[in-house]
């Protein structure tokens, strides 16, 4: 990787690394267009068996161990008939090349199907994006799991700020790799389904903001990761700026084509940037709705 001096206004060409070469072979993930996803099969009962090497995921500061009975909880039964499916979807993942075991550990503990429409529950732990509304998405269980092993790259995490919280799910895994985690969502009913699908789990280093995502939450930075779960065309300039020296921030960029870009923040105005592969996401937008 080389790193590259840049000074704001930072347009993407100013924190991208150098092109490919014409022909280089690039990984792509699946695409996550819910129309596609929406016909997947489920998982079926002869996934392969799991990866050993992760193990489960230490709970995050203040994970609830018991619950308020008035609270709307899942049934222990209910999380325990997904076990099964929910560590078939984790050595998928693993089998596409994430080998972070915190992030695995936090991928098989975390119920995707609480994050679902009751519907499309069959299809909860294929590795696949799924609809949530509001022409949004939930991510695939890959680009979830590659995200987050990017942005940690091993090292450990203490706020971390994550933009598009969609239906909560990604900020739930999150809050199991890192101290605390910060979510912003720009479409209130979303915003509100992610508080309600959240509830139940009780995680207390998780806050969630209703905002303009792109604006970041300076109050609470710098932070030692941030996250993007829709792509822009580039980077914007404030979530540059909310980056601790040495952290990491992983996004989406492009339009028709998009590629994950990592950037690093080296300097007081000095970034470095790798691209990674190749997804595909919602667009990035401002304000809020």
């Amino acid at each position: 990787m080389k790193d590259q001096r840049s000074n704001f206004p930072l347009p993407l060409s100013s924190v991208t690394s150098p092109a490919r070469k014409p022909g280089a072979p690039v990984t792509v993930a699946t695409p996550q267009t819910a129309t596609q996803n929406a016909a997947r099969t489920a998982v079926s009962g002869g996934a392969a068996k799991p990866p050993q090497a992760p193990g489960p995921a230490p709970r995050p500061p203040g994970y609830a161990q018991t619950r308020a009975p008035s609270a709307p909880t899942p049934q222990r039964s209910d999380l325990m008939a997904t076990e099964a499916v929910r560590r078939a979807m984790v050595a998928k993942v693993a089998r596409q090349g994430v080998a972070d075991p915190k992030v695995l550990g936090a991928m098989e503990i975390v119920p995707r199907h609480l994050f679902i429409e009751p519907a499309l529950s069959a299809q909860a732990y294929i590795d696949a994006s799924l609809p949530i509304g509001h022409n949004q998405t939930i991510s695939q269980p890959y680009i979830v799991a590659r995200m987050i092993e990017a942005m940690r790259a091993g090292g450990e995490l203490g706020r971390v700020l994550e933009i598009g919280t969609g239906c909560g799910y990604q900020a739930a895994v999150l809050s199991f790799v890192a101290k605390e985690v910060y979510s912003i969502e720009r479409i209130k009913p979303l915003h509100e389904l992610a508080k309600t699908n959240l509830r139940p789990l009780r995680i207390s280093n998780l806050r969630l903001q209703y905002g303009d995502g792109m604006l970041g939450l300076p109050q609470v930075a710098p932070f030692d990761g941030i996250i993007l779960a829709a792509a822009g065309l580039e980077v914007p300039r404030a979530l540059l700026e909310q980056l601790a020296i040495g952290a990491r921030l992983v996004a989406p960029v492009g339009a028709q084509v998009q590629h994950l870009h990592r950037i690093t923040r080296i300097g007081k105005s000095e970034w470095a940037s790798e691209t990674l592969e190749a997804c595909h996401f919602v667009p990035l937008r401002p304000g809020t709705i």
